[in-house]
């Protein structure tokens, strides 16, 4: 069976925030693995780094997601030698709320300084004056903990009227948190982790996507741990693709309002996850990736 291929000159289609005039590419790039192993330190390979970010703007994407606690500071750092000055459209969407100890742990940093601190690690580390988009990032490594989010976020939008940052987003949130954010400020993301294998978001993502907000899945490969399905594999056999570009076309076929950003450290694995953007997914091989991750009504 031919691949089954659609015109992918726009990777995906496009999408603008909510009341913004930033317009992105639906696929993107995560810059996460751009730092050394474990997301620490400088990469084994500071050229190959520079290659990749500088190969994906080339192909078009113009939505970078980032942090500068990614390293920490060195993702950033590529980012600016591979790229500054910026294209006009490129879109930096960066993320505060986490730190790393020199055991190369992840902990929160949401006290007032600390996310100040962060705000201007960002603003430096990118060469930037203002940045587009600030997540918050809270909860635990995937998944939201309850609790009010109003004391961080009322720090980040006081950052915003100073004009250090334009937008602000939320990662691995709820949907009460997220409610509770929109009391405080317009919300133009939603990063939270979300693939075809796991579709606790589902309902979340519907309510986004019917106020014209972004969802925009972290770990859509799986993160740390990549996504095995004998399903996912046979629906890439029939056609002639690879398991994981299939998981990307899913979820650009999710909801018009999801964003991808999937990250690597290769040009060929780059090259590789923008080609999930050519693949049309026939009505049954859709159905049979929903299975993967069950009955979407058990998810709401």
């Amino acid at each position: 069976m031919a691949k089954q291929l659609e015109n992918h000159s726009d990777l995906g289609g496009s999408f603008t925030f909510p009341g913004t005039s930033l317009t992105v590419k639906r696929m993107g790039y995560g810059a996460m693995q751009l730092a050394g192993p474990q997301v620490w330190g400088p990469p084994r390979d500071l050229d190959a780094a520079v290659a990749v970010m500088r190969e994906a703007v080339h192909s078009g994407v113009n939505h970078i997601d980032t942090s500068d606690f990614y390293g920490p500071h060195v993702t950033n750092q590529i980012i600016k030698q591979a790229l500054h000055p910026y294209p006009k459209d490129l879109v930096i969407v960066t993320k505060v709320g986490a730190r790393r100890g020199e055991d190369k742990s992840w902990s929160h940093a949401l006290s007032r300084q600390e996310l100040i601190d962060a705000v201007h690690d960002n603003l430096r580390n990118l060469a930037l004056d203002t940045l587009d988009v600030v997540n918050l990032r809270v909860g635990g490594i995937s998944a939201p903990s309850e609790g009010s989010i109003e004391e961080p976020l009322t720090v980040l939008a006081e950052l915003r009227q100073q004009g250090l940052i334009r937008h602000l987003g939320l990662s691995n949130v709820s949907a009460r948190q997220m409610a509770e954010a929109q009391k405080i400020a317009d919300i133009v993301c939603v990063q939270n982790f979300y693939n075809v294998a796991n579709r606790t978001d589902d309902a979340f993502i519907d309510d986004l996507a019917a106020q014209a907000i972004a969802y925009v899945p972290f770990f859509p490969l799986g993160g740390f741990t990549p996504l095995q399905s004998s399903t996912l594999d046979t629906v890439a056999l029939s056609l002639q693709a690879m398991p994981l570009q299939v998981a990307l076309a899913w979820l650009l076929r999710r909801s018009p309002n999801v964003l991808l950003i999937p990250g690597t450290s290769s040009v060929q694995h780059l090259r590789e996850n923008l080609k999930a953007a050519t693949l049309r997914l026939p009505p049954e091989m859709i159905a049979s990736l929903d299975s993967i991750g069950g009955d979407r009504s058990q998810s709401k």
